[in-house]
């Protein structure tokens, strides 16, 4: 019980130094080297903000994740390499572009593989738990695995990119997934981890304060880059440690996130467009574009992150509710896809 006391003291320390740090950093990052990270490009396919705003929400989000892991160290004497490591390294890669080092989608994307095949190795980060037989087989070849763990990260870390769009889409996702995360760990009594998944939730809300429904900072490609790396790393860790819940669980938690970029690369294809740079044609972007239509007295940019998430919560929820049924779970997952196609096609028809 003290223990408890002790560890629910840290977190409450660490969410008022978290919002002092997001404050801090929204008052006075615009300032940094004669606003290198202030985003005024608003003729770029994805920007849909009028008014210059800094690109640093990534830069407190990973002070914060530092200074949790050093109190993280103290209670529990372990040091989260996988996290330290890989967090980073993709913060890093994102960073390049918010302070406007030109790097083109190409080498970012290199970049990314060439960091996650050095600590998907080193680290041994691996996926333990799959309902497919012959999949699972095949993970035992140490190549295959490697492979198998760097696809999963790249669909999430860039489909996580890709929806850091509006104010509030990408970090409410988060926040959903990253809380039924935290309710099947407690379930399991995996304390140490909840308390990290916690900390995850406290950056998440505290960015959320200066970002929705008015932002006074952006995440930025590093901010995108570095939750969608937490969100691969907790996925695997929860996956590894509780092995009666179905993997196909897991796909429906991050379909959206997955689809987008899976959806968009065959999309842009057809199209005749490279896949790998931006357009104006994601899900999110037509949504707004039919709220601007048809309601333009509203504040469509917070509105469209609302929707989008509650819409994923409503589908997601049943696969929550049968996390242990392999078959539903495989199931519900192909069904999601479906309905996303459907949706976005007729979503497109509608407003082309």
């Amino acid at each position: 019980m003290q223990t408890d006391s002790i560890e629910l003291g840290f977190l409450s320390i660490f969410a008022l130094i978290t919002f002092f740090i997001f404050l801090i950093t929204s008052k006075y990052s615009h300032k940094l080297n004669d606003g290198i990270l202030l985003d005024k490009d608003f003729l770029k396919p994805q920007a849909f903000h009028n008014e210059a705003i800094s690109r640093s929400g990534g830069i407190a989000a990973l002070l914060s994740l530092f200074i949790f892991l050093s109190i993280y160290y103290l209670l529990f004497s372990e040091i989260l390499y996988q996290y330290i490591f890989v967090c980073t390294s993709l913060f890093l890669v994102g960073y390049l572009d918010d302070i406007k080092k030109r790097v083109s989608s190409n080498i970012r994307l290199i970049l990314m593989i060439i960091f996650l095949i050095i600590f998907i190795n080193l680290l041994s980060i691996e996926i333990k738990n799959i309902d497919l037989i012959f999949l699972s087989s095949w993970l035992d070849n140490k190549i295959f695995s490697t492979i198998f763990v760097l696809l999963c990260f790249l669909f999430i870390v860039n489909g996580a990119n890709l929806i850091d769009g509006f104010n509030g889409l990408l970090v409410i996702n988060s926040l959903i997934i990253n809380s039924v995360l935290l309710y099947i760990n407690l379930n399991n009594n995996i304390f140490e981890f909840s308390i990290f998944l916690t900390a995850q939730i406290i950056i998440l809300l505290c960015f959320l304060l200066f970002n929705f429904p008015r932002a006074k900072i952006f995440l930025g490609d590093s901010g995108s880059y570095l939750f969608g790396s937490l969100i691969a790393l907790n996925i695997i860790f929860t996956n590894n440690l509780d092995t009666t819940l179905s993997a196909f669980f897991f796909c429906i938690l991050l379909f959206y996130l997955f689809y987008e970029v899976f959806f968009s690369f065959f999309r842009k294809l057809l199209q005749k467009k490279s896949p790998l740079l931006p357009d104006q044609n994601h899900l999110h972007m037509l949504v707004y574009k039919y709220l601007e239509k048809n309601y333009p007295s509203r504040n469509n940019n917070h509105l469209t992150s609302l929707y989008l998430n509650i819409v994923y919560l409503i589908l997601v929820s049943p696969g929550i509710y049968f996390m242990h049924n392999p078959l539903f779970s495989r199931c519900w997952f192909f069904v999601l896809l479906a309905f996303y196609t459907v949706f976005y096609l007729r979503l497109y028809k509608t407003i082309k």
